[in-house]
């Protein structure tokens, strides 16, 4: 299969509520960027409900969706962290993280229905979001000296590059981003400048 070079995630957090035999499921659904975010997150979460029983949760992270993570925080394994991370398969979203907050209501409501109630929380906070598309693309850094800088951006202008950070002085610097599937036709290009370092820095 061809590397896709887009994902889909959503532009800001959003909020949905399921009810099941008095329980009550509470879904936030957040864009991650980092890992580091969801410790963030949940404390949050817990100081707006501090008396609920649990907040399970799931994220997907990464364009090619590879990373990921769940929690159960006390239910059944299986039977919440799973079902949230099920739903962000389902709906192709990666950089997201779903919370899902439970107070209980007093009857249990046994594995397929704490599956059923975590998975329609999820969806339900998913429902509100406004998905967006994001392309992927590697960040390269380039160094070179003035007089290249001509030869320089018109490859920039002609493949239409975002041109993400630069120093132009007697030697030059800038960052630039290039789509996934231009990569290798844009770095053809600039590898035919005399005398200019191509660094490959992160992709985004």
């Amino acid at each position: 299969m061809l590397f896709d070079d887009t994902y889909k995630t959503i532009a800001q957090p959003t909020e949905g509520i399921f009810r099941d035999r008095g329980s009550k499921f509470m879904g936030y659904a957040y864009p991650l960027r980092s890992e580091n975010q969801v410790k963030e997150i949940l404390q949050l979460i817990k100081s707006q409900h501090p008396k609920a029983r649990h907040y399970c949760w799931a994220f997907r992270l990464s364009p090619d969706r590879s990373i990921f993570r769940i929690n159960d925080d006390g239910e059944p394994a299986g039977s919440a962290g799973r079902p949230i991370l099920n739903t962000l398969l389902a709906a192709d979203l990666t950089n997201v993280l779903v919370v899902v907050v439970r107070y209980f209501g007093g009857t249990l409501l046994g594995i397929p229905g704490l599956i059923n109630a975590y998975k329609m929380a999820t969806i339900n906070a998913l429902s509100n979001a406004k998905v967006i598309e994001q392309t992927v693309s590697d960040i390269y850094q380039l160094s070179f000296d003035y007089v290249q800088m001509n030869d320089v951006m018109r490859i920039v202008k002609d493949e239409q590059l975002l041109v993400t950070d630069q120093h132009f002085e007697s030697m030059c610097s800038c960052n630039i981003s290039i789509r996934k599937t231009q990569v290798n036709t844009v770095v053809s290009k600039l590898e035919q400048v005399p005398h200019l370092t191509i660094t490959f820095l992160r992709t985004q």
